[in-house]
């Protein structure tokens, strides 16, 4: 039983406002994408735009040059390992393989320089100069990359070389995965798109305080009411 039909019809035009705009939302009214897909495209390329760190990881990595190394890499089978000494071999330090496992030995500068060479064309979407290398497309290069250098990763600390493991590491998490990740997508600076970001937030918080609203007036107009 309604108790104040103004109230509550006030409640349902928020309602039927809210779901109109909802399914406006989900048509292709943005370049032929729904907002939800075009917003979460800004982000990602807003976000891209702040996540180049190669040029600060190849700093780091000089600092290995000339520092030997020999690991043992343990993969999940015979072909990943031959996939996987491709990389090394390119790097120009040795590499042996047997069964699932692949030895690796030489200078540690030139391996993350290498790697940070194939995540950098990756990073700016020129996946076609990895495939070039390897034979297989970039994507597959950079998840051989990132099981390599996690199984490097965790036999350099069984050795207990830890400022080794620990740059491997970062390389593995601010090169290869950013390059993965954004692969594809076209970096923007938040600075050229700053309105419509600010737009989106404020639409962000008056979307859900409509909600909220139009739920609130239809309660109140059936007669609920929250109590202690």
């Amino acid at each position: 039983m309604i108790v104040d039909p103004k109230i509550f019809y006030r409640g349902v035009g928020l309602f039927v406002g809210f779901l109109v705009v909802l399914v406006l939302m989900f048509l292709p009214l943005f370049d032929g994408q729904n907002a939800l897909n075009f917003m979460d495209a800004l982000y990602n390329s807003i976000s891209k735009g702040s996540a180049y760190y190669i040029p600060e990881l190849r700093q780091k990595a000089s600092d290995f040059n000339g520092r030997d190394v020999t690991v043992n890499l343990l993969l999940d089978g015979a072909e990943e390992a031959k996939e996987t000494a491709q990389l090394f071999t390119k790097a120009g330090v040795g590499v042996e393989v047997s069964g699932a496992q692949v030895k690796v030995s030489g200078d540690l500068g030139k391996i993350l320089a290498s790697c940070l060479e194939d995540s950098n064309d990756m990073f700016e979407n020129h996946g076609n100069r990895v495939e070039a290398r390897y034979g297989c497309s970039g994507k597959m290069a950079l998840h051989s990359w990132w099981k390599a250098m996690k199984a490097m990763d965790r036999d350099l600390k069984s050795q207990e070389l830890f400022p080794e493991a620990r740059v491997t590491s970062t390389v593995v998490q601010k090169g290869v995965e950013c390059a993965y990740n954004f692969y594809g997508i076209e970096p923007q600076r938040i600075s050229d798109k700053i309105w419509i970001v600010i737009f989106s937030l404020a639409f962000y918080v008056v979307y859900t305080v409509w909600y909220g609203f139009a739920l609130m007036y239809m309660f109140e107009g059936w007669g609920l009411r929250l109590s202690h």
